[in-house]
């Protein structure tokens, strides 16, 4: 299998792991968030909501910048287009703050996606770390 292969299937792979990611969230924000942030008083609530926007904007940014690699890797985009600012991955200062005592008080699946959702993106941030680096 040559590296262009093996790229293409990790790729590939953490695609479709960010896609499901995605799709588990939204079930459970669609769904089951409501109820998990009403069984906790106003702090609790605001947790879950901040917690939740973290979440997403986490998947959000994976998302956009896995897409943009597609774009590259398609040729629909140059290198140089890939790697200008706008097209990094973003909101690191949001995406990779974690709080083990925030983490230990959320419903357990919003904990869970919360931390799975940390995983990815913090793997995502090295692979575009690496991709800058290799421009160098």
């Amino acid at each position: 299998m040559s590296n262009e292969d093996t790229s293409t299937a990790y790729f590939s792979r953490t695609f479709d792991e960010a896609l499901r990611l995605v799709v588990e969230a939204r079930d459970y924000v669609a769904g089951r968030l409501a109820f998990d942030r009403e069984i906790g008083g106003p702090v609790h609530q605001l947790t879950c909501d901040c917690e939740t926007l973290r979440l997403t904007t986490r998947l959000t940014q994976v998302m956009a910048w896995l897409f943009i690699q597609r774009a590259l890797h398609e040729g629909e985009i140059t290198a140089e287009e890939a790697q200008c600012d706008a097209n990094r991955l973003g909101a690191q200062d949001v995406c990779l703050a974690d709080d083990a005592d925030i983490a230990a008080r959320l419903p357990k699946r919003l904990g869970s996606l919360k931390s799975r959702s940390l995983a990815l993106y913090q793997r995502i941030a090295r692979l575009d770390e690496m991709t800058v680096r290799g421009a160098a």
